[in-house]
């Protein structure tokens, strides 16, 4: 697990993207540092979902188990897609075990990493607007509105409309689980 993820790692060096600085360099400054923000913008649109996340050092878990569970294809296919992302802080969160217990059992690993898909581009301003979304996985993500932002199952969305050549990526504070079968 371990020198996957490191190798994944090595991998993010490829790309130059930064997803969040782009919302963050977009507070003022120059027209010049705005220009370049729309640049950044651009270019981001230009990457796939998976390709968005391996530019990103925050999603070395998620993207490892989009490789164990061979997903990568499915990923960067047409869509277009939503996917809600678990920080590897949200991975961390997890008790111990449990992310290599996922990497153990690649059919469970699949069921939990589609469930945080949602097939067509939904942006957070639709996304504020549904109860519910349905999953690739064929359960339902519930979506509600709390005082402090918006939430998937019991994940918070905390950046959201990250705009892919094939989708969008919405990052949350969790790992959310379909109900068992």
């Amino acid at each position: 697990m371990r020198t996957l993820i490191k190798t994944v790692a090595s991998l993010m060096a490829i790309f130059v993207v930064v997803t969040f600085g782009v919302q963050a360099a977009d507070c003022g400054g120059t027209h010049e540092s705005k220009d370049k923000t729309a640049s950044k913008m651009e270019e981001a649109k230009k990457l796939d979902i998976v390709e968005t996340a391996l530019a990103n050092e925050g999603f070395t878990t998620l993207v490892a188990a989009v490789q164990a569970a061979d997903l990568v294809e499915a990923l960067k296919g047409e869509g277009p897609f939503t996917v809600f992302a678990p920080t590897d802080e949200a991975f961390a969160q997890l008790p111990e075990g449990a992310i290599e217990g996922l990497l153990e059992d690649q059919e469970e690993l699949v069921r939990v990493l589609t469930y945080h898909v949602v097939s067509g581009q939904v942006m957070a301003d639709q996304a504020a607007k549904l109860t519910s979304a349905e999953t690739l996985q064929g359960g339902n993500l519930k979506i509600s509105k709390k005082e402090d932002g918006l939430y998937i199952n019991d994940a918070k969305i905390i950046a959201t409309d990250i705009v892919c050549s094939n989708g969008v990526i919405h990052v949350i504070d969790g790992v959310v689980f379909p109900e068992k079968e």
